[in-house]
């Protein structure tokens, strides 16, 4: 097998969207491509109820941790997806050439109800990044 495709994944807080994104990429297309992601603002903590979306699918995302998206700045990208309107406003410009794309899903950190009525949110969200995300990346290469 040949060397793997980068994606790198950008959202503001890099604790939900982004680190949902990353361990789908990671998981289904694997085979083909290495994903990473980062924020603009990261937060202090990947957020817990992402974790336990991503388990509920059998993917652990628990180790992650909310990077800032200067340190991959320097480094080559195949592909660079921003899942956030903030992310896609404020993202910084890559020195090499990288093809940048933009699918904005809802910041499920922002649901409100009970824990049930929030875990539903986070499986929304998780639900639509797979079903709209991943079929993009494998359209680009």
């Amino acid at each position: 097998m040949g060397e793997h495709k980068k994606v790198l994944i950008l959202c503001t807080g890099n604790s939900c969207r982004s680190q949902m994104a990353e361990g789908l990429i990671n998981s289904e297309l694997g085979d083909t491509w290495l994903a990473r992601s980062a924020g603009t603002e990261p937060a202090g903590r990947i957020n817990p109820l992402a974790v336990r979306a991503m388990a509920e699918v059998g993917i652990d995302i628990s180790d992650g941790v909310p990077e800032m998206v200067g340190r991959y700045l320097d480094q080559p990208w195949d592909l660079v997806i921003t899942v956030c309107d903030s992310a896609k406003e404020t993202c910084p410009v890559f020195p090499g050439p990288v093809e940048q794309i933009h699918i904005s899903f809802p910041d499920p950190a922002g649901a409100e109800g009970s824990d049930d009525e929030r875990m539903a949110v986070f499986r929304t969200v998780r639900d639509a990044i797979r079903s709209r995300l991943l079929p993009e990346i494998s359209r680009h290469y």
